[in-house]
């Protein structure tokens, strides 16, 4: 078995558009969510969301090419390009030991949108002869592919809110199973249009309380639904030797991964919590890391009643409950919003960056407790810690479960 490092990482986001800046903010408690500006909301119940804000284009392709790609497409170019500058791994490796895992959890809704009013107004004449390519959900990894000439493993995972941590897991097991060198992996997700709002909110998953500071609230028994947020976040996935041979950074090491369903609902996850205690007790036993006592958890952590509560008892289950209430909890969405299939790839960096700064971002808006989300949350403040471990989680509709794991090179 091949061990798997990170070298390399980028990303696009609510609250910074580099990882330094990105990083910055969380620390800082920064909060990206605000009035949307994308189209006009006076006919929406839900008026907020977390956009990305300042993003060009053109610094990570020419006019022509983000013409010919949805924004989603466009966010994981972006993210790509600094993870690969990041990385320095360009020319240094075989095209076909390359490989891009990058998905989407709804693909090109801005193209689909638009494309659909040129036809209504129009009709069949009108709708662009890029429409196709740039609406569906397996272009990110395809464009990045093309733009990095790689030819080996590609995999754009579609499991909804899993599908950023699923996409590096499935290439974490690619490497290290020989597979393939390295991967371009993560996720990338444009989803702030009004047939998304529209959607997100009659199917009541969505937070009401047009107030942005008080809206995104993970594990506060204020909360009553998730904010929608948008961006991407890649990380390079590289063969531990490969790395230690080119002399390239190392971030941390990619050790165990879990994956999971609950069979049970659609949307809501199953209240037992037990798919996603056994996603997190898999990525733990294959990282053999059961004994690690100083652990931090990016938790899925989206706001609503029903997954807060049943994360909170899924890290009991698989943690116990002694391991569990002396671990560190913070949800990053209450800054970022849920960025949907990217938001796994961005949570994946921030558990890596908590790792291996000793530093971890805090849980804002946290004002009230709920009794069945007791563990430690990390309110309001990030904090110093030495860390062992760092756990990212994810879960998503279908039932679908996911977590990897963390641990500091050499480990």
């Amino acid at each position: 078995m091949k061990r798997v490092v990170i070298t390399g990482m980028g990303v696009i986001s609510p609250v910074g558009n580099t990882i330094d800046t990105f990083w910055n903010a969380l620390l800082a408690g920064k909060c990206g969510i605000d009035f949307i500006t994308k189209f006009d909301t006076a006919d929406f119940k839900v008026k907020i969301a977390a956009e990305v804000k300042d993003f060009d284009p053109t610094l990570y392709m020419e006019k022509g090419e983000a013409r010919k790609n949805d924004l989603f497409t466009q966010y994981a170019l972006g993210a790509a390009h600094q993870a690969m500058e990041d990385s320095g791994i360009a020319g240094s490796i075989d095209p076909f030991r390359l490989g891009t895992y990058i998905g989407s959890g709804v693909g090109g809704l801005n193209t689909l949108g638009n494309e659909y009013e040129k036809y209504m107004a129009g009709g069949p004449r009108k709708v662009s002869p890029f429409f196709i390519p740039m609406m569906i959900a397996n272009m990110a990894s395809g464009a990045v592919a093309i733009r990095y000439g790689a030819r080996g493993p590609s995999l754009p995972v579609v499991t909804a809110c899993a599908t950023g941590t699923q996409a590096i897991g499935e290439a974490f097991r690619a490497i290290k199973h020989g597979y393939a060198d390295a991967i371009i992996a993560g996720g990338a997700e444009a989803a702030i249009t009004p047939i998304a709002i529209a959607g997100f909110t009659s199917c009541m998953a969505l937070c009401t309380r047009n107030i942005p500071s008080e809206a995104s609230i993970p594990f506060d028994v204020r909360r009553d639904g998730f904010v929608m947020g948008e961006g991407a976040g890649i990380l390079v996935l590289e063969e531990y030797e490969h790395a230690k041979a080119r002399g390239a950074k190392i971030y941390g090491e990619l050790n165990g991964y879990g994956n999971t369903c609950d069979a049970s609902h659609v949307t809501a996850p199953d209240p037992a919590g037990a798919g996603a205690a056994a996603a997190i007790r898999g990525a733990i036993a294959e990282a053999h890391a059961e004994n690690a006592e100083n652990i931090y958890i990016n938790a899925h952590g989206t706001s609503t009643l029903l997954n807060d509560k049943t994360e909170t008892l899924a890290i009991k289950l698989a943690l116990s409950p002694e391991k569990a209430y002396k671990a560190l909890v913070s949800s990053t969405k209450s800054m970022t919003g849920h960025m949907l299939g990217a938001a796994g790839a961005v949570e994946a960096i921030v558990a890596l960056l908590a790792l291996k700064n000793g530093m971890v971002p805090p849980t804002i808006g946290y004002r009230e407790a709920d009794p069945a989300c007791d563990l430690n949350y990390v309110p309001n403040q990030a904090v110093k810690a030495s860390l062992d471990l760092a756990l990212s989680t994810s879960l998503g509709f279908g039932g679908h479960n996911a977590c990897i794991v963390f641990t500091k090179e050499g480990a």
